[in-house]
């Protein structure tokens, strides 16, 4: 019996277990490193991805209700997806995503400090904000708490105080931003890359969060003005994901959305498919001088697809090998074999009106024109020669093995189902589509990649200092080149 419990009395087995770890060890480091070399285990088949269940219901006054249940742990989240968004601020660029910033300064009556202590006492997190297309007002607490916080989220969508010491307060932040911002290079190319892309009248001619001139003009009574007009049961859908049933969803939106009326003079937002395609202009240069810039900031791109083109698939694919992954070619050759930057990417913007395509990488100044011609050779060579057997089957891997953790969280269930919402297509379209691409050939890749890239018809922004990068990028005659100030 051990009368010092605070002394460990070691047993002999385990002296013995020592003594053999100990030959073990010795034996290793005589034996040749070659020799200790193991063979990774195979592979077995991938994990089938399974859609989550989602239940529908509409209520009385005409939210949209889509619950989908998940009791392993007893969070709930919600979303709140209002159609709208920017496309209804009219010409007041950046109104949308300030009122949408404005929500949490004060609701039902209370401060905004007010609001943020009974929301920390929950447990709970509310959020808002505002995309192209739409609203949103989110919540995520633990299920014994979820009734309450529903009611503060209900505030903060129904009643905003929209205090015009608040509004004034949070426009005077945003201003600020807009000063900072323009000793940001990468936020200079964003913005120059769009207006140059989009053109005037074109929802994405500018960034979503406005300009100062715009701003400047910004207060209570616009601001209440455009949210009053805009937040609309009938075009309202109510995402609810977690340790919750329909029966739950239903009673806890009823019971604190249940009296939200359709507003007395309700915007309208043109479909997306009155929005006119942007031109493909022939390639050229537009530069934005940084003087003294140790790197230069590049964005390379052209109107891209729409997200329900058939060709979907293709293009992720190809746009995977490109650049939408980190073994991707062009990260793989401008920052793992030449060193030129910390990476390098390219995407496809999905959305309902279809966004840019969009290459891009920040890079050391005196590689600028080396950098470009990396970018043009990517994207000549992806056109003109079919891709690897190695390389076909591993961005397949990575598209569609890199979905299967996107269903875990209540969280990623909830963004799922609202990209859905968004697109207005149900989540059987996402198995449809990662089928089409497993069955993809090089030749497909190849086909994608010559219809919606095409070398000679991109606009190319670089945020740099001009006095040492013009010279360069001259001599690779890409196309006629402009200085733009920010």
């Amino acid at each position: 019996m051990n009368r010092h419990p605070e002394r460990s009395e070691r047993p002999a087995l385990t002296k013995s277990k020592d003594r053999v770890v100990l030959a073990l060890i010795l034996v290793m480091a005589a034996t040749p490193l070659a020799a200790q070399v193991t063979t990774a285990p195979t592979l077995g088949p991938a994990p089938t991805l399974v859609l989550p269940t989602v239940e529908r219901a509409v209520l009385p006054n005409g939210i949209t209700l889509l619950v989908s249940r998940n009791a392993e742990v007893p969070i709930v989240e919600g979303r709140l997806i209002i159609d709208g968004g920017a496309r209804l601020q009219g010409a007041a660029p950046g109104l949308a995503s300030f009122a949408a910033g404005t929500l949490l300064e004060g609701a039902g009556g209370r401060t905004g400090v007010q609001l943020a202590e009974e929301i920390d006492l929950l447990g709970a997190r509310i959020g808002a904000g505002a995309g192209w297309e739409n609203f949103t007002v989110s919540v995520r607490a633990p299920k014994r708490t979820i009734d309450r916080a529903m009611a503060l989220m209900a505030d903060v969508a129904l009643r905003p105080n929209f205090a015009a010491a608040d509004v004034k307060r949070v426009r005077d932040l945003r201003l600020a931003g807009f000063l900072t911002a323009r000793d940001r290079p990468g936020s200079v190319a964003s913005k120059v890359f769009y207006r140059n892309m989009f053109p005037a009248g074109h929802p994405y001619h500018g960034e979503i969060v406005g300009d100062s001139a715009s701003a400047a003009t910004f207060d209570s009574v616009a601001v209440r003005r455009l949210w009053n007009s805009t937040i609309d049961p009938h075009r309202a859908t109510f995402v609810i994901t977690g340790d919750v049933t329909l029966a739950e969803a239903r009673a806890w939106v009823t019971g604190h959305f249940g009296s939200w009326t359709v507003p007395a003079n309700p915007a309208s937002k043109p479909a997306a498919s009155t929005v006119a395609a942007p031109p493909r202009v022939a390639t050229r240069v537009v530069l934005v001088d940084k003087p003294g810039a140790a790197q230069s900031v590049i964005w390379i791109g052209a109107p891209g697809a729409s997200r329900t083109s058939p060709d979907y698939p293709a293009i992720e694919l190809m746009n995977t090998v490109l650049g939408g992954s980190f073994s991707s070619r062009l990260n793989d050759f401008l920052r793992e074999q030449l060193g030129y930057t910390y990476g390098a990417s390219s995407l496809f913007e999905w959305s309902p009106v279809p966004g840019a395509f969009i290459a891009r990488a920040q890079v050391r100044t005196n590689v600028t024109d080396s950098s470009l011609a990396v970018f043009f050779r990517e994207f000549s060579r992806i056109r003109t020669a079919p891709v690897a057997v190695t390389e076909l089957e591993r961005g397949k891997a990575y598209v569609v093995l890199g979905a299967l953790d996107n269903y875990e969280t209540a969280g990623q269930v909830a963004g799922a189902i609202s990209t859905s919402v968004v697109f207005d297509r149900p989540l059987s379209t996402i198995t449809a589509e990662y089928a089409a691409i497993k069955r993809l050939s090089a030749g497909d890749v190849q086909r994608a990649a010559q219809k919606y890239l095409d070398p000679s018809r991109l606009t190319i922004v670089i945020v740099g200092d001009i006095a040492k990068i013009r010279a360069g990028i001259e001599k690779l005659n890409l196309g006629p080149i402009e200085v733009q100030a920010y």
